[in-house]
C-alpha cells in the first residue's frame, strides 16, 4: 500500500505557487518607477515613429 496523501496540502501548495507567479507578473508590470515608465513610453514612441517613417504609402504597395 502507498503512503497516505493529504490532497488539501497539495491544493494549497498549488494555489500558493499560482499566487506567487501572479505576484511576480504584477511586480514586473506595475512595480516600476515613474521615470522607468516614461523611458519605456519614450522608447515605444521612438520605435513607432521609426517604423512609420519606413512605411510605403502607395496604391501598388499591398
Amino acid at each position: 500500500m502507498g503512503d497516505v496523501v493529504n490532497l488539501k496540502r497539495f491544493k494549497k501548495r498549488g494555489e500558493r505557487e499560482q499566487a506567487a507567479k501572479q505576484a511576480e507578473a504584477n511586480r514586473a508590470l506595475f512595480g516600476r518607477t515613474k521615470s522607468e515608465r516614461a523611458r519605456d513610453e519614450m522608447i515605444s514612441e521612438r520605435t513607432n515613429r521609426l517604423l512609420d517613417q519606413h512605411r510605403i504609402d502607395g496604391g501598388d504597395a499591398s
